[in-house]
């Protein structure tokens, strides 16, 4: 606004397509190698910082692994650039520790055994360097805490030879010395003392001293705070954290309670959907999370598609929601199969709380809190198993609960599907970005595009439907699909692009760059030099890692040397191609 005079903004165009690449694998089988059952992974998460992992499995352990490639210079990333670190490009990270989260129990009084795999892990607010947060199996939530502890050793005993003998005198063999006493003054008596001699000089033993207590190692020890246990008859299907960092829920098929972290014994039921006649039972829930920023606001949802936001300001027992979310049945769809394929596995909300990500069985939806009517986007996930409904049925593949994420910009969208193959999509206004990529060391088996389509504001009442191109039969890469190998399991960084999932027993990470980054790189119409070190002080300079740089085209034909190297970059992007290449450039200069 200048002097009453308007000016629109051009519309910002959707983001570039990620390239997606393998960046580490934790438990990769051999050929051949069965998997055992207890191993399989059933829960991944990162911690809001993205500095840890949790995973989860069936045998009831639960593996954290953590963050290298900024924990060496310790401090933030942004930190370490300003600082002139090298910076890796993605999210690397090791095996941390693991513990036995839960044991496998039988309830006597319903004869019924209960399970020790982990259902979900949520983190909690670190504190004091320690790590804290929630594991669910079916019946029984647990608060851990994980920190280091320094093991205590004795590094020096009371005798020590060495200054046993004082004023010029020679220290004897430990043979020797045995049945000799010192004297005060460091000489030495040859004959043995009577047995019942106690005398001791004036000037006492200067070789005897107190031992000596050193604690130069550190162990990482998991010690369970509180157990949260006999308040749900049916299975726990989600926890969610709190932003207040002192509650959080837990949800079962028709109960939802909130709990207190430092109350264990005490919780308050704040949804309950069982009807007074369990006849008249027609829907449960499935999921249910915390928003991320309002304390009192949560979504949860239910087995017919379905989605809830309530207030907790409202009442004590939130039997009426503030808002219902849910898609009109399309006229003539009707089938057997529409209530089951219907049921919505997952919720998560956006980082910026105004949007919730739901899956059902066949697709990916994306809500607006603020638009009740339906969708804003809805992509299809695997449409090609549409005909084989029937089948999936009878080998209960059709109840699979495939889980779903978001990355941390809010740009795109993740979930699973079978034949270990995951689906990326994204869901900024304009773009057409689907991808599909295979749990294994090869993930880009085929770049999945959608046809273009008018750009359109996530806000806007007209909702869009995406669709893969794929043919009946056949998985996304034309390849006959396998309904044992799924990927249930995937979480996104919450900073990076960067996803992590589970196939069996194996987890696998990723980690994405621009295509036109790489494009611009590569192309050969002029030199840009990169300089690591200079007095350069011109605005377009950006630092960055060199080493890194360097690593990451060592397989081109790139000249270096200690402190710069040539590359062959489109010199008519100008300033764009600074800020294209700003993720690899320690300094950039141009140069004709």
């Amino acid at each position: 606004m200048n002097g009453g005079d308007e000016v629109a903004e051009a519309p910002a165009s959707p983001p570039q397509p990620l390239e997606w690449k393998f960046s580490q694998v934790f438990g990769e089988r051999t050929a051949g190698e069965e998997v055992q059952e207890v191993d399989i992974i059933s829960a991944i998460e990162f911690d809001r910082s993205g500095d840890h992992l949790a995973t989860g499995d069936r045998g009831g352990r639960v593996v954290l692994f953590e963050r290298t490639d900024t924990k060496d210079h310790g401090g933030s990333r942004r930190d370490l650039e300003r600082m002139g670190y090298p910076i890796s490009r993605h999210p690397e990270f090791r095996y941390k520790t693991e513990f036995q989260s839960h044991e496998p129990e039988f309830d006597y009084l319903k004869s019924l055994e209960i399970e020790e795999k982990i259902n979900k892990i949520r983190w909690c607010q670190t504190a004091n360097g320690a790590l804290f947060l929630l594991s669910t199996n079916d019946k029984t939530i647990k608060y851990w805490k994980v920190q280091e502890k320094k093991v205590k050793k004795i590094s020096e005993m009371n005798v020590d030879p060495s200054k046993a003998v004082g004023n010029g005198g020679v220290a004897s063999s430990s043979n020797s010395s045995i049945g000799k006493q010192y004297l005060a003054n460091g000489g030495d008596k040859s004959h043995n003392l009577p047995s019942n001699d106690l005398s001791i000089s004036p000037g006492g033993f200067p070789s005897l001293r107190l031992p000596v207590v050193t604690s130069n190692e550190t162990s990482l020890m998991a010690r369970c705070r509180r157990v949260y246990a006999h308040a749900h008859d049916y299975h726990i299907n989600s926890i969610s954290n709190n932003s207040d960092g002192e509650t959080f829920i837990s949800a079962d098929d028709l109960r939802i309670n909130l709990w207190n972290l430092e109350i264990s014994n005490q919780s308050f039921n704040i949804v309950d959907v069982k009807p007074a006649n369990m006849e008249d039972l027609t829907e449960v829930i499935t999921s249910a999370e915390f928003h991320p920023s309002h304390c009192n606001m949560l979504a949860y949802s239910s087995s017919k598609g379905s989605i809830r936001l309530i207030d907790m300001r409202q009442s004590a027992l939130c039997d009426s929601h503030a808002k219902l979310f849910e898609e009109p049945e399309a006229p003539g769809s009707r089938s057997f199969f529409t209530e089951i394929i219907a049921s919505i596995s997952d919720i998560k909300f956006a980082r910026d709380g105004r949007h919730i990500l739901s899956r059902d069985y066949m697709t990916l939806k994306l809500w607006d809190i603020n638009m009740d009517s339906g969708p804003v986007a809805t992509f299809q996930v695997h449409e090609y198993l549409r005909p084989k409904l029937c089948d999936l049925y009878e080998n209960d593949s059709i109840f699979d609960k495939f889980e779903c994420c978001s990355s941390g910009d809010g740009l795109r969208v993740a979930t699973g599907s079978y034949s270990n193959l995951f689906r990326v999509f994204g869901c900024a206004p304009g773009s057409t970005e689907a991808s599909t990529l295979e749990a294994s060391k090869n993930p880009m088996r085929r770049q999945v595009q959608t046809p273009s389509r008018p750009s359109r504001s996530l806000s806007s009442i007209t909702r869009v439907v995406r669709r893969g191109a794929e043919g009946p039969g056949v998985d996304a890469n034309g390849s006959s699909f396998d309904f044992t190998t799924k990927l249930l399991h995937l979480a996104w960084h919450p900073t990076e692009n960067s996803i992590a999932c589970a196939a069996a027993n194996s987890l696998y990470m990723y980690y994405a760059v621009s295509s036109k980054i790489e494009d611009a790189i590569m192309s050969k119409l002029c030199w840009v030099e990169v300089i690591r070190k200079c007095d350069c002080s011109s605005s377009t300079a950006k630092r960055k890692g060199f080493s890194v740089f360097a690593t990451r085209f060592k397989d081109h034909q790139v000249s270096f040397t200690d402190t710069k190297c040539h590359l062959p970059i489109p010199y008519n992007l100008g300033a764009r191609m600074i800020s294209l290449c700003q993720e690899y450039l320690p300094f950039v200069l141009l140069c004709k």
